[in-house]
């Protein structure tokens, strides 16, 4: 079943990239199913972003033409045969798919060739082999200049990253089921089950919602592992539990939530310490977010209540704010604090991280941590990101560093070596950026200590 907004919002949102971009044709090619180990057995079928923000279907085999020129947009495909329709039952026409979304003119597949004849061709980046194959057809074929356009990429992130009224009405319902996933996995987790039972449960409660995973699910006792994708370990009394996951709904809007919860019935002193520090970096970072703040004076801001904990707690040494421009902080914090979210969880990163996250006002730094910063930019009415600021204790990234003498005016080694089994803490929120403030979208999950310890009690 497809699940879409009215027509007009695709008409609407068709006409503006045409006129933002002028002139030429734009293509924006659909994915296709991909095969896991062979031809008849795909992995979960998902359909490019910016095709559905401009076109909605979210079947394979579709490619989108816009003509700049004339306005008009035409959607390539084929019909179901009655193969199709004996092993997927009766499918709609192409003709009634392309009504949903406002387009009246359909082609078979094997025209858009002829159609791109001899025009400029704009199109995104490419990143799967159909893209590039397709591309490098519609380029051999009709003497056409096929590349990814500049101002076609900088149109579509001005589009997609102010979010519509009715994208976070998508964007709440996502957050809705994910709230229900992380509460669920913070109620059933007991020494002696794996990981993976906890995954599992959490899982299946966005499959119960007719949804799917935003990115792959890290649910892990070793959250000092920033991307851990393995859920093989047996948890026990004194271990934490990260869970960073979110689910997709069925209009492919993203949630992202980070929690972190001990297995036993209440934070240890030392865990309580290191959590409440995070959790202050946290609610600081978010009421931060206003418009016309840069975020990455806002990362900055995280970076320094961290780094001013850590020296409360002999940790770290010196002034704050000496040892975040010196960038000792990234021992503990070597991330970004957060990233756009909307129909991508890093939302329009295929477009190019540097076009999405930073401008001509904001640039990166090069600086160990906060080089991996997705989004530095001003922040203006409409955008939508995530805030999720963390503390961890990475064995080799400590052995590194102190066999370097590396910011040892900031950094009490002794004292870091007596957290190296502590693992990792990170909390996240999934933040709207309003006329004059932010609010944090979704219902609320319990983050702080007494309420995680009530659930977990």
């Amino acid at each position: 079943m497809q699940y879409l907004f009215e027509a007009s919002v695709y008409t609407d949102r068709r006409k503006t990239l045409a006129q933002s971009v002028g002139s030429d044709v734009i293509l924006i090619a659909g994915n296709n199913n991909s095969p896991i180990n062979y031809q008849d057995n795909y992995y979960p079928f998902r359909q490019d972003s910016n095709f559905v923000y401009y076109a909605g279907l979210n079947m394979p085999g579709l490619n989108l033409v816009i003509d700049c020129v004339s306005g008009e947009s035409t959607l390539f495909g084929d019909e179901a045969t009655m193969e199709h329709v004996v092993w997927m039952g009766p499918q709609p026409s192409l003709k009634e798919l392309a009504d949903r979304v406002g387009i009246s003119n359909v082609r078979p597949a094997s025209e858009l060739l002829t159609k791109c004849d001899g025009r400029a061709v704009h199109c995104l980046p490419p990143y799967r082999t159909e893209h590039f194959t397709l591309l490098q057809k519609v380029t051999e074929h009709g003497d056409c200049s096929v590349k990814p356009s500049e101002i076609l990429i900088k149109s579509v992130i001005s589009q997609r990253e102010i979010k519509e009224a009715r994208e976070i009405e998508q964007m709440e319902e996502a957050l809705g089921i994910t709230a229900q996933m992380h509460i669920h996995a913070m109620k059933s987790a007991k020494p002696g089950m794996t990981e993976a039972n906890i995954a599992g449960i959490a899982q299946g409660i966005a499959l119960a919602n007719q949804c799917q995973l935003a990115y792959g699910m890290i649910l892990t006792k070793d959250g000092h592992i920033l991307h851990n994708h393995d859920h093989h370990h047996v948890i026990k009394e004194g271990d934490m539990i990260l869970g960073d996951f979110g689910c997709e709904n069925r209009m492919l809007y993203a949630a992202d939530i980070t929690r972190t919860f001990p297995v036993s019935k209440t934070f240890t002193e030392k865990q309580k310490h290191i959590y409440e520090i995070v959790l202050e970096a946290e609610i600081k970072g978010i009421n931060a977010c206003r418009p016309g703040q840069a975020y990455k004076d806002v990362h900055q801001l995280a970076a320094r209540i961290i780094a001013d904990g850590l020296i409360s707690l002999g940790l770290m040494t010196g002034n704050a704010d000496e040892a975040v421009a010196a960038g000792a902080h990234a021992l503990f914090f070597p991330h970004g604090l957060g990233h756009m979210i909307g129909l991508d969880v890093h939302d329009m990163e295929g477009l190019g991280e540097d076009m999405v996250g930073y401008d001509e006002s904001v640039t990166r730094s090069d600086q160990f941590g906060t080089a991996y910063l997705r989004l530095g930019k001003t922040l203006r009415p409409g955008h939508v990101l995530t805030v999720e600021p963390g503390i961890y204790f990475i064995p080799a990234l400590i052995d590194m560093w102190q066999k370097e003498g590396k910011h040892t005016e900031f950094i009490n080694y002794d004292k870091v070596n007596a957290y190296r089994d502590f693992g990792g803490i990170r909390i996240e929120e999934n933040v709207l950026v309003t006329e004059t403030d932010q609010r944090v979208l979704g219902p609320s999950i319990p983050k702080t200590v007494d309420q995680v310890e009530a659930l977990r009690g």
